[in-house]
């Protein structure tokens, strides 16, 4: 008799934030294609339940949240229910010079992109939510590392993730818990037609990437795979996926 594949997802419950739309969407749709049950949460109502709509199998649950708000927090955890594994895709971007930085600005970003998924996840282990074995994943961006114009705070933002994910990979470890970064280059979504719009030089980027401009599928692999058994010994990882696009910039997790 063969052992199960390590790579296959089928018998693990996956909750995915943000799953509305670009990243998460396609992360909740890759993970049900892999034989995963899905709790999908986001701010949207019509297109979280677009997205519900298209997952395959059954036994998905969509909730209606906003993380920022803690009594939605609240429900979602007590919706969830036991999880095998978590992707926090759900966040914010908006391009802010350096000097036109706000206090509201920054909370907003950090609001939305850090204290949001450190909070969720800090309730889903403090209810024991996510079983030994379990898997956590923060996506987090290559701005973290590479830095772009006007997006010290958004970057800062996701950087933060880091160094929370590297604290929280020791403590669940002894639960058996592993905890990991990606962190996406440039990637077809609506997020990054909306930098387009808001004056980034998108196209001068993309030229610089030798693979080019990445599709939400290829950082949905990556989270099937942290998510799968066959990352059991991977943990404190900061996976970067760019199309090649930081190996001239010299950027070390």
């Amino acid at each position: 008799m063969m052992d199960q594949d390590p790579f296959s997802l089928a018998g693990k419950r996956i909750l995915v934030t943000g799953a509305s739309s670009g990243i998460g969407r396609q992360v909740a749709l890759s993970c049900a294609d892999m034989g995963a049950q899905l709790i999908i949460t986001g701010r949207d109502p019509q297109r979280l339940q677009a997205t519900a709509d298209e997952l395959p199998g059954s036994g998905h649950l969509a909730v209606i949240a906003d993380l920022a708000q803690p009594v939605d927090l609240a429900r979602l955890v007590e919706q969830t229910g036991v999880i095998n594994g978590l992707v926090h895709a759900a966040g914010i971007s908006r391009l802010v010079p350096f000097r036109m930085i706000s206090q509201a600005h920054l909370s907003e970003m950090f609001e939305h992109n850090t204290y949001a998924p450190m909070m969720l996840t800090k309730e889903l282990l403090g209810k024991k939510r996510v079983v030994a074995g379990g898997s956590i994943v923060f996506i987090s961006a290559l701005a973290s590392h590479s830095g772009a114009q006007a997006t010290a705070a958004y970057a800062a933002s996701k950087s933060a993730l880091l160094g929370a994910m590297r604290s929280l990979a020791i403590e669940v470890a002894k639960h058996g818990i592993r905890a990991n970064c990606i962190a996406p280059g440039y990637v077809r979504t609506p997020m990054l037609n909306g930098l387009s719009q808001g004056g980034a030089q998108m196209e001068r980027l993309i030229e610089q990437t030798p693979l080019g401009l990445g599709d939400p599928q290829d950082i949905a692999y990556a989270a099937a795979f942290h998510l799968a058994d066959a990352s059991r010994w991977i943990t404190g990882n900061y996976f970067i996926l760019d199309g090649g696009l930081s190996t001239s910039m010299d950027i070390y997790a």
